[in-house]
Protein backbone atom coordinates (compact mmCIF):
# COMPACT_ATOMS: atom_id res chain seq x y z
CA UNK A 1 0.00 0.00 0.00
CA UNK A 2 2.76 2.91 1.17
CA UNK A 3 4.25 2.53 -1.95
CA UNK A 4 1.24 2.55 -4.60
CA UNK A 5 0.65 5.81 -2.17
CA UNK A 6 4.04 7.45 -2.96
CA UNK A 7 4.96 6.17 -6.04
CA UNK A 8 3.64 6.11 -9.92
CA UNK A 9 1.59 3.72 -10.70
CA UNK A 10 4.61 2.26 -13.25
CA UNK A 11 7.08 2.97 -10.42
CA UNK A 12 5.08 1.06 -7.84
CA UNK A 13 3.88 -1.44 -9.85
CA UNK A 14 7.97 -2.79 -11.35
CA UNK A 15 8.68 -2.34 -7.39
CA UNK A 16 6.22 -4.88 -6.30
CA UNK A 17 6.35 -7.19 -8.97
CA UNK A 18 10.14 -7.44 -9.78
CA UNK A 19 11.38 -7.56 -5.60
CA UNK A 20 14.20 -5.83 -6.49
CA UNK A 21 15.73 -3.60 -4.41
CA UNK A 22 16.68 0.06 -4.89
CA UNK A 23 19.74 2.21 -3.30
CA UNK A 24 18.98 5.67 -1.21
CA UNK A 25 19.82 7.77 -4.13
CA UNK A 26 17.23 6.32 -5.85
CA UNK A 27 14.59 6.47 -2.78
CA UNK A 28 15.61 9.87 -2.71
CA UNK A 29 14.86 10.71 -6.62
CA UNK A 30 11.41 8.61 -6.39
CA UNK A 31 10.36 10.89 -3.83
CA UNK A 32 10.39 7.81 -0.97
CA UNK A 33 12.48 9.29 1.22
CA UNK A 34 13.95 13.47 2.33
CA UNK A 35 17.34 13.05 1.75
CA UNK A 36 20.63 11.02 2.25
CA UNK A 37 23.53 11.01 4.78
CA UNK A 38 26.42 9.39 5.30
CA UNK A 39 25.85 7.12 7.99
CA UNK A 40 28.58 9.50 10.13
CA UNK A 41 26.31 12.63 9.61
CA UNK A 42 23.33 11.10 10.59
CA UNK A 43 22.83 12.01 14.34
CA UNK A 44 23.88 15.47 13.37
CA UNK A 45 21.59 15.75 10.66
CA UNK A 46 18.75 14.19 12.96
CA UNK A 47 19.63 16.75 15.19
CA UNK A 48 19.18 19.75 12.47
CA UNK A 49 15.80 18.67 11.52
CA UNK A 50 14.43 18.04 15.35
CA UNK A 51 15.97 22.08 16.16
CA UNK A 52 14.35 23.36 12.98
CA UNK A 53 11.03 21.64 13.94
CA UNK A 54 11.07 22.30 17.62
CA UNK A 55 11.87 26.29 16.84
CA UNK A 56 8.47 26.54 15.68
CA UNK A 57 5.25 27.07 17.78
CA UNK A 58 4.00 24.37 19.49
CA UNK A 59 0.49 25.07 18.74
CA UNK A 60 1.07 25.27 14.83
CA UNK A 61 2.79 22.10 14.78
CA UNK A 62 0.44 20.44 16.20
CA UNK A 63 -2.36 21.93 14.08
CA UNK A 64 -0.31 21.47 11.03
CA UNK A 65 -0.12 17.79 11.88
CA UNK A 66 -3.71 17.55 12.84
CA UNK A 67 -4.48 18.81 9.42
CA UNK A 68 -2.13 17.09 7.38
CA UNK A 69 -3.51 13.81 8.32
CA UNK A 70 -7.42 14.91 8.25
CA UNK A 71 -7.07 16.36 4.50
CA UNK A 72 -5.13 12.95 3.09
CA UNK A 73 -8.85 11.29 2.97
CA UNK A 74 -10.62 14.35 1.80
CA UNK A 75 -11.54 14.97 -2.24
CA UNK A 76 -9.21 18.13 -3.13
CA UNK A 77 -12.42 20.88 -2.81
CA UNK A 78 -12.79 19.62 0.39
CA UNK A 79 -9.11 19.57 1.12
CA UNK A 80 -8.62 23.44 0.30
CA UNK A 81 -11.84 24.47 2.29
CA UNK A 82 -10.31 22.19 5.40
CA UNK A 83 -7.27 23.77 5.14
CA UNK A 84 -8.14 27.51 4.75
CA UNK A 85 -10.04 27.08 7.64
CA UNK A 86 -7.05 26.11 9.96
CA UNK A 87 -4.51 28.24 8.69
CA UNK A 88 -7.28 31.07 9.44
CA UNK A 89 -7.20 29.81 13.07
CA UNK A 90 -3.68 29.80 13.27
CA UNK A 91 -3.32 33.00 12.04
CA UNK A 92 -5.21 34.26 15.01
CA UNK A 93 -3.65 32.54 17.71
CA UNK A 94 -1.19 34.14 20.27
CA UNK A 95 1.34 32.13 18.75
CA UNK A 96 0.90 33.77 15.13
CA UNK A 97 1.18 37.38 17.36
CA UNK A 98 3.96 36.21 18.76
CA UNK A 99 6.01 35.05 15.89
CA UNK A 100 5.18 38.17 13.59
CA UNK A 101 6.12 40.67 16.81
CA UNK A 102 9.69 38.65 17.18
CA UNK A 103 9.96 39.10 13.33
CA UNK A 104 9.63 43.12 13.87
CA UNK A 105 11.65 43.09 17.05
CA UNK A 106 14.11 41.22 15.50
CA UNK A 107 14.24 38.34 18.40
CA UNK A 108 13.31 35.10 18.78
CA UNK A 109 9.87 34.29 19.41
CA UNK A 110 8.64 33.35 23.15
CA UNK A 111 5.58 30.31 22.16
CA UNK A 112 2.91 30.30 24.11
CA UNK A 113 0.69 27.69 22.82
CA UNK A 114 1.44 24.37 24.07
Amino acid sequence: MALSRNLSRKQAFELLFTGDFIDARSALQQGLINRVVAPADLDAEVQRLATAIGRKSPLAIRMGKAMFYQQLDMNLAEAYDYASEIMACNRVSDDACEGIDAFIEKRPPQWRGR
